[in-house]
């Protein structure tokens, strides 16, 4: 048994907090205190309750961060900035860097930045940025890669001016997508940004101006409201044909960095993403069995022994009956909560939270109690 738990405690060492704490999490073991505290837990667990279950979840957490590691972008070549052109051609895409790319003395169809005003680059290249994943937006086609929102004066308010022109084929997509609502399209074109989007976002497409999205109200004096970030969809504002939109992006200058892309979506439903669901995230119910085991097990080590086990089937968040039964692979808890509304909840708010627990429950991490 040596030669097995040996390995493994050499993996759990090389562990960070966050993986720490799923481990923990997943074998019912308490997931707060610092690191080192974490770690001796963590090794204490691999000594006392060695189990195939628990090699296997330590084997994918290490596996899953070495993979991580070997998929961050390598640098890029740095050089001088020449004569640039912000026309898009979906045979010359943007490439590394958010907004950076490689030019060799001709003109190139985007600019390094989004406003085609080009600087020279830094010899700290910066990584890639890569946007979450949003379940109820399926990517299609990026039509403009994540690009920082650079200022080019000491002006309040600065603009960004991108163009970009659709494919036969994503017009295609467009015009023969159904509606959601009356006048708007499952299959949209649609501008997401990083972080927050500004108070002071306006937007001109073909110059009519877009009023984008409504407000947060603030509850508290003096605190400035915030938008929600989702994504913003100007299908209705475009040309459907092969003729070139521009888009003209003010924003205000007050110190925070920003990044905005834009992106050929699907968007589903609640009711899609629950079939998903029902199709690859139905857990086995000896699984499920073999957690409610693993939860009354004695352990010889502790004073504490569970003795009985109590789940509602009441949903936690609309008080009803379970209809489909959900939670996240993270949870540590037996209680589930109804995926139904949960989706439907998201679909209004995303916020993507278990209501048991208060911890993040992702689409990607949800799974159906069989």
């Amino acid at each position: 048994l040596s030669c097995i738990v040996s390995p493994l405690k050499d993996m759990v060492l090389g562990f960070r907090v966050s993986d720490l704490q799923t481990l923990l999490g997943s074998f019912g073991v308490s997931k707060s205190g610092l690191k080192h505290e974490l770690v001796t837990r963590a090794l204490k667990l691999v000594q006392s309750s060695y189990s195939p279950e628990l090699q296997k979840k330590i084997k994918e957490l290490y596996e899953f961060r070495v993979r991580k590691n070997s998929d961050l972008p390598q640098q890029l070549r740095t050089s001088e900035v020449h004569s640039i052109s912000s026309t898009f051609d979906p045979a010359n895409p943007l490439t590394g860097s958010a907004g950076t790319i490689d030019y060799s003395g001709q003109h190139t169809k985007y600019g390094k930045y989004l406003n085609g005003l080009g600087k020279p680059t830094s010899k700290n290249t910066k990584p890639e940025v890569r946007l979450v994943s949003l379940p109820f937006y399926e990517v299609l086609d990026q039509l403009l890669k994540p690009t920082e929102l650079v200022p080019q004066s000491n002006e309040k308010f600065q603009e960004s001016p991108c163009t970009f022109a659709l494919t036969p084929r994503q017009v295609e997509l467009i015009r023969n997508s159904r509606e959601l609502q009356p006048g708007i399209k499952s299959v949209q074109v649609v501008l997401r940004l990083c972080q927050l989007i500004p108070p002071t976002l306006l937007m001109k497409v073909e110059g009519s101006k877009d009023s984008l999205v409504g407000y947060y109200p603030s509850t508290k004096p003096g605190v400035e409201p915030k938008r929600p970030c989702r994504p913003v969809n100007l299908t209705h504002l475009l040309h459907m044909s092969s003729t070139t939109n521009r888009i003209t992006v003010t924003w205000g200058n007050f110190g925070k960095k920003y990044s905005v892309a834009l992106y050929l979506v699907r968007q589903l439903t609640s009711a899609e993403l629950l079939q998903k669901l029902k199709t690859i995230g139905i857990k086995h119910p000896e699984l499920c069995k073999a957690l409610i085991r693993e939860k009354l097990r004695l352990d010889p080590d502790s004073e504490i022994t569970t003795t009985g086990l109590r789940v509602s089937l009441m949903c936690p968040l609309v008080k009803m009956r379970l209809s489909v039964p959900c939670r996240a692979e993270t949870c540590a808890h037996l209680q589930c909560f109804d995926a139904v509304f949960y989706l439907q909840m998201n679909e209004k708010k995303p916020t993507w939270m278990c209501p048991v627990c208060d911890k993040p429950a992702t689409y990607d991490q949800l799974t159906i109690d069989g």
